[in-house]
């Protein structure tokens, strides 16, 4: 399976979004069309069932003729405390936790958060799943940097304290190849 990844647009708000479900700003809207607008011919259209990657994801399958599978194991990680609030405001109370979060978010899960393993295996799951459905296919997910970021630690081999190095950009689209045995690979 050909899976292209594409990261949701900025948001209306800032700071961590995790579960918040909250809308695209119109730059967000203009990041994913523009992200698409030359890419490519999508047999399947697998979609986060949060607003910020739902509502484009079904634009463009009424654009491509092609019906939205919500999948909502591929959601963002839940910050727990966390989300809604921006680095800089953590950092006021919570530096030491959130250095130790960004050190190795493995080793460290936020206050009322989602523990990164539980997030890994509930995403790599549904990659799974999706690439015995759609095998032979090429499927374009609408999803979240978290999901991104790990997917494509995975497929370049980074130590697990390396996760949050890997840069998603809003708006980001990237290519992976899922094979049959399941191992990741970045690009095609």
């Amino acid at each position: 399976m050909i899976l292209d990844l594409l990261r949701h647009g900025e948001t209306v708000q800032g700071g961590l979004r995790g579960s918040i479900d909250d809308a695209l700003t119109d730059k967000g809207w203009a990041q994913m069309r523009d992200a698409v607008a030359k890419a490519g011919h999508w047999q399947v259209l697998v979609s986060s069932p949060l607003q910020r990657c739902g509502r484009f994801a079904d634009e463009l399958g009424a654009q491509l003729g092609l019906p939205v599978q919500r999948e909502p194991a591929l959601q963002e990680l839940h910050f727990g405390d966390w989300e809604g609030r921006t680095a800089a405001q953590i950092m006021e109370q919570q530096a030491d936790e959130l250095g130790r979060f960004w050190a190795d978010p493995y080793a460290y899960t936020p206050p009322n958060g989602e523990p990164v393993q539980a997030f890994a295996g509930r995403v790599l799951t549904a990659v799974g799943r999706l690439a015995c459905q759609h095998a032979g296919k090429r499927v374009l997910l609408v999803t979240h940097g978290g999901v991104i970021r790990l997917l494509l630690a995975r497929a370049r081999g980074l130590p697990r304290a390396q996760l949050l190095q890997v840069e998603v950009g809003h708006g980001a689209l990237v290519q992976l190849r899922v094979t049959a045995q399941g191992q990741l690979i970045e690009g095609c």
